[in-house]
């Protein structure tokens, strides 16, 4: 066994030692603050020092990722005026590995004073932060990894992984879905599939000027080359705002493949066009347009155009824009 493999274990042996440990009625109150601070619309303030402080701002990052209001508090700060961001309905963390932190111990009767609820997450229980707060999770360890048993590194990991585990039952208990995670993730893979629509990523229609079915040939080939689109759309005689029909590059190449060059000057538009394609609504989802492009891989659709209510054209979404956006 690799010496990084044994720390890896020891970490691992570390967290489920710290399970067993933890009181279970301190691990319900916990919840329970955390729950009741969502439906307050309040916030979760969490804070340490040192190692402690990198560790509660990963755990309000979670947390804030998830849909509960969180930040990180610096301590110091704290004493010098940035108490000021919490208020009596809010829950404070407080991260300690000894519970004899002299920052942290500074600041918990003004927490007090102000009626904010308090857990302290610790490495001894009957410490004076232990002892000084509502609600006390044991993170405890026998010893760090560290082979001085010095270096925080056992107890930042259990630490986290509580945190951790303090949020995923938040998330169960209080439903959270993927939409909802999604809400805090546009940027994210999962938050593009679960927020970006058609109407998002098409060409808009003022982009794209429509043609009749008598257009000529070289007027339509003037349109794929200078709109950049590589699709046209042919509107309805009686409505010009209607889409009939489409002409990709595909549809070019075909239909001069099918009649001789003697007969190219007759061709119009009529001639080209796709009659009454495949659309998808603005408002579907531009994962599930993804779909219905890959279901009708045979057609080789890379272009659809995207409609309104009374097949009202609205643009153009095509499968160079959704590899453009992450999502193909």
């Amino acid at each position: 066994m690799s010496s990084l493999t044994r720390c890896l274990l020891e970490e691992a042996a570390a967290i489920a030692a710290a399970a067993t440990r933890l009181d279970s009625d301190q691990v319900e109150a916990a919840l329970c603050l955390l729950e009741g601070c969502a439906e307050r619309r309040a916030k979760l303030v969490i804070t340490g020092v040192g190692k402690s402080g990198i560790v509660a701002r990963k755990i309000a990052a979670t947390f804030a990722s998830i849909g509960l209001m969180a930040i990180y508090l610096s301590p110091l700060d704290a004493l010098h005026g940035d108490l000021g961001v919490v208020a009596p309905d809010d829950v404070a963390l407080l991260l300690s590995n000894s519970g004899e932190t002299q920052e942290l111990l500074e600041i918990l009767p003004h927490l007090r004073r102000r009626g904010t609820a308090i857990i302290a997450l610790v490495g001894r229980v009957d410490s004076r932060l232990g002892r000084g707060c509502q609600v006390v999770l044991d993170g405890s360890v026998d010893r760090e990894v560290c082979p001085l048993n010095l270096a925080p590194t056992a107890s930042t990991a259990v630490a986290m992984a509580i945190g951790d585990a303090l949020a995923t039952v938040w998330m169960e208990r209080r439903g959270i879905s993927p939409q909802d995670f999604a809400l805090n993730h546009p940027a994210g893979s999962l938050g593009k599939q679960l927020t970006v629509t058609a109407a998002d990523l098409m060409v808009p229609v003022a982009r794209l000027a429509p043609l009749q079915a008598s257009t000529p040939l070289q007027e339509v080939i003037g349109h794929l080359t200078t709109d950049g689109v590589g699709a046209c759309w042919v509107a309805r005689k009686e409505d010009s705002q209607r889409l009939w029909g489409l002409i990709t590059d595909g549809d070019l190449r075909r239909a001069l493949q099918s009649h001789p060059p003697g007969e190219w000057h007759q061709l119009t538009a009529r001639d080209l066009m796709t009659v009454d394609p495949i659309t998808v609504a603005g408002d579907l989802l531009a994962i599930a347009a993804l779909e219905t492009m890959e279901r009708n891989r045979r057609k080789a659709i890379g272009v659809l155009p995207v409609v309104g209510e009374g097949g009202r054209m609205q643009g153009l979404l095509r499968l160079h824009d959704l590899v453009q956006a992450g999502l193909a």
